[in-house]
Order: structure tokens, then C-alpha cells, then sequence
């Protein structure tokens, strides 16, 4: 009798914030020479001497910029990147057939569209019926018996949709987190937030990490005493009086990013329940305005916010590539409806 499941290390979205884990090293002045790999094992904790040696031969531990063998001495003055993966954990993954939206696939990497909703792996409370567990079907539909599940390179939440890169190996994950290190990935989303934004376009700044109080929250700890350093870049596209299209381009991929920053700056998302979006924020105290809102998120009962694109060198072949995406229905319903109830008020 065959077993359909398969137990599978995934990065565990409730404990960790980022799929991976990246350090920069300086290596001392009075550094003797040393084997790369004994030295790494004597600064970075809770790691093997297998995982570093891996890493090593995959591409995903540089030194002055270059690929090294695992023989390689560090001397005085090396810089060291490194790239890890989080400490994963076991989950077991059930290959279920569950529709996939697939824009790219190769033999080294997938780009699916995802819709909004769909968890992107199993978790708390999440334990079947996401994006990973479709994914291990669609690898695995020639011989169920033997599921194969791809390699996560980052996230998106539930609620919002858009595009999601997968490896299909281990070594196109390493490749391509290496490009998510050094910011080279170029992620460009859609959002509507509440308020008139007074300048076209700005940048936010502030480290993010999870609140004390709910850690199901992520706050932005500008003075950086606490969590990791994030940019997020915005452009007004288009402007609806009490709420606001914007493009919002990262240089980092903290969770929960966007819909941390924007409520930062006073802006959160429409809709966005966990940052208090679903109350009217902006807007007039009349009795129509506040039925036309309900209404609204009654049409996009989720965070308002779309990952449009993403661009990208394949982690083999070295070629450039990028996807863009249509803004899903919901969203380009409610803009509609706002931009048609703006255009028949005097919105100040």
C-alpha cells in the first residue's frame, strides 16, 4: 500500500520571519589562517558542519564576492556572505489536487500566480489545502506514491494574491535566495490604503519586527532597537479621493512589510483587518457614504493588496526574467467603485 504524504521540511511562517537567514562576517585582523568551514562553525550558532559545507559547494557562501571550495583558509580582512535557510521543521505535506494559476515552469523553477486566500504552506491552523500541498501534486502526478515538494524562496500572506516564485531544486533555491540577499530581485505590488497621500512618491524606512502585545502583528521600530531593518518605496498611480492607489516597490521582504509600513506612515490598507483598515478611516459622516464602504468591503473582504510583478535572473541558465501580472478582479472592482463615487463627489 502506498503512502501519498510525504514528510517535508518547510520554514515554518508562525516562528520565523524570513525564509532565510543571511549574515555578513569580517574576519578579524588577528585571524590565523583557517578552513572556511571550521571558522563558520566556531561563529554562527546552531549550524553543521554539513549544512555550511553545502552551502559552500552551492553557491551560498561568498567570500570577497566569490564562490570558494570548502578547503578555502580565511585570512585577515575577508568578508564573508552568507545565505541559510531558516531551521525548518517537519510537516507532513499531502500532495491535493487544488488549481494552480501557472505563468512559468521549467525543470529548475515554477512562477504561479496565487490566488487570494490560499495559504501559501501549512502551518497553525493550516494544516492541508495550500499552495505547497497543489504544488506537490502537480510534481508528483506521474507517481503519487513518490511526492515531490519544490523549495519555498519567499512568501506572500493570505490575503493577498499575485506572484510566487518556487524552486524546483535545492540548488535553484540557494541561487536565487543569494539574489533576495543582495536586493537584485526587482517586486513590484498593488495596494489601496486609506487617505490622500500628499506627496506622489516616498520611501519608508524603519525596522520591522513582531509586536509584544500580538504576535500575529508586525510593528515598525523606526529608532531600530528592535527587528530588521525594511524599505519600501511608493508611487501614487492614481488617487480616489479618502483612499489611494500606490505601486509599492521592496528592498527588503520582511513579513508583513508593505501593510506594516503603510500603517507607519498612516495609511493602512483598505480592508485590512489586522492593521485596522476595516474601519472607515477617511471619508465623511453621512449615512450613504458609510453604506457605500460597507459595501466596499463587502466586495474585497481582505487586505487590498496585489503583488504585480517579478523579475529575477535564472538561478541556471543566467537569463533575465520577469512577470507581471492583472490586477484580480475584487481589487479592480473596488477601484471602480471608488473611482466612480469620486468623480460624482467633492472629495477635499
Amino acid at each position: 500500500m502506498s503512502n501519498n504524504n510525504t514528510m517535508f521540511q518547510i520554514q515554518d511562517g508562525s516562528r520565523t520571519e524570513d525564509v532565510f537567514e543571511h549574515y555578513n562576517i569580517i574576519v578579524d585582523r588577528g585571524q590565523q589562517l583557517m578552513r572556511i568551514d571550521k571558522y563558520l562553525m566556531g561563529k554562527i550558532e546552531n549550524v553543521s558542519r554539513n549544512i555550511i559545507q553545502s552551502s559552500i559547494q552551492n553557491g551560498n557562501i561568498l567570500v570577497n564576492g566569490e564562490s570558494v571550495k570548502n578547503n578555502y583558509k580565511v585570512k585577515p580582512g575577508d568578508e564573508i556572505k552568507i545565505v541559510f535557510s531558516t531551521p525548518p521543521r517537519e510537516v507532513e505535506i499531502k500532495p491535493q489536487n487544488i488549481p494552480l494559476d501557472i505563468v512559468y515552469e521549467d525543470a529548475d523553477i515554477m512562477v504561479v500566480n496565487k490566488p487570494a486566500g490560499l495559504v501559501v504552506h501549512p502551518g497553525y491552523n493550516n494544516y492541508d489545502g495550500t499552495l505547497l500541498n497543489a504544488l506537490c501534486y502537480h510534481l508528483s502526478k506521474n507517481d503519487l506514491s513518490k511526492p515531490i515538494v519544490p523549495y519555498l524562496v519567499h512568501r506572500i500572506d493570505k490575503g493577498t494574491s499575485g506572484i510566487l516564485l518556487i524552486a524546483k531544486t535545492e540548488l535553484a533555491q540557494n541561487r536565487l535566495a543569494t539574489q533576495f540577499f543582495d536586493h537584485t530581485i526587482e517586486r513590484k505590488y498593488i495596494a489601496l490604503a486609506w487617505g490622500n497621500f500628499t506627496e506622489d512618491k516616498g520611501r519608508i524606512e524603519g525596522h520591522i519586527g513582531r509586536s509584544a502585545k500580538d504576535r500575529r502583528v508586525m510593528t515598525v521600530f523606526p529608532e531600530g532597537e528592535y527587528g530588521k531593518s525594511a524599505v519600501t518605496h511608493y508611487k501614487v498611480i492614481e488617487r480616489f479621493g479618502y483612499i489611494t492607489m500606490v505601486e509599492c516597490q521592496l528592498e527588503t521582504g520582511r513579513t508583513h512589510q508593505i501593510r506594516a509600513h503603510m500603517r507607519y506612515i498612516g495609511h493602512p490598507l483598505f480592508s485590512d483587518a489586522t492593521y485596522g483598515g476595516n474601519k472607515i478611516l477617511k471619508g465623511t459622516t453621512f449615512s450613504k457614504y458609510k453604506q457605500f464602504v460597507d459595501n466596499c468591503f463587502k466586495i474585497l473582504p481582505r487586505q487590498a493588496l496585489h503583488a504585480k510583478s517579478l523579475g529575477f535572473t535564472h538561478p541556471i541558465t543566467g537569463e533575465h526574467l520577469f512577470f507581471d501580472s492583472e490586477i484580480p478582479e475584487d481589487m479592480h472592482l473596488l477601484m471602480q467603485k471608488w473611482r466612480a463615487y469620486s468623480a460624482n463627489q467633492e472629495i477635499s
